[in-house]
């Protein structure tokens, strides 16, 4: 019950408001490539900063590649104290218990409540609206070094209104009389735009 988190009963808001530090969110996203075969995306987002931590794609979500992906994701034990996740299948018996034997709590939200996952819903929608409805995706390589390019792009320079318009890892700060460019990422399919320095 999303209403009564803690030992206190504070409400899920409120958990996340006193935790978003040690919060992390995950979730995977289907999508395909040019034959139409499917490739799913697996996220994991740290709530504070909205920063991207982890991002891989395969085509088979087995135990061990999931289980994979929490060793690739907090190398040398540097994790979160909770782990938010969706009921998905694929986050099976054997995901659960490599992130708490690694200490991480894990809190699966209820069925049919995405919102309670809104960190890593919402990095769906823009990686789909901003990156993958604009490429057609050749394989699984292929996607890999799209998503790759997305995170850096995401985590360094796309702003956030939740940060108020600066990026998870914070943008430089630059002279507000510099001259307006842009950088193309992705080939173009997204504009950067920045001010140079003055």
């Amino acid at each position: 019950d999303l209403r009564r988190v803690g030992p206190s009963g504070q409400s899920w808001g409120t958990f996340l408001r006193n935790h978003a530090s040690e919060i992390w969110a995950c979730d995977f996203l289907q999508t395909y490539d040019a034959l139409f075969c499917t490739i799913f995306v697996f996220v994991i987002i740290e709530l504070e900063s909205r920063r991207v931590v982890h991002a891989n794609v395969t085509r088979h979500p087995t135990d061990a590649w999931v289980a994979q992906q929490l060793r690739n994701a907090t190398p040398f034990g540097k994790g979160p104290r909770f782990l938010i996740r969706d009921n998905d299948k694929k986050f099976s018996h054997a995901f659960d218990t490599v992130f708490r034997s690694a200490g991480i709590h894990v809190i699966p939200i209820p069925h049919h409540a995405p919102n309670a996952n809104a960190f890593a819903e919402r990095w769906v929608r823009s990686v789909r609206e901003e990156c993958l409805d604009k490429v057609i995706i050749l394989n699984e390589r292929h996607l890999r070094r799209v998503l790759h390019e997305y995170v850096e792009y995401y985590n360094t320079r796309r702003p956030h209104q939740g940060l108020k318009q600066d990026s998870p890892t914070g943008m430089l700060p630059v002279s507000p009389e510099g001259r307006v460019r842009y950088r193309n990422v992705l080939g173009g399919i997204i504009r950067d735009y920045y001010r140079e320095a003055a």
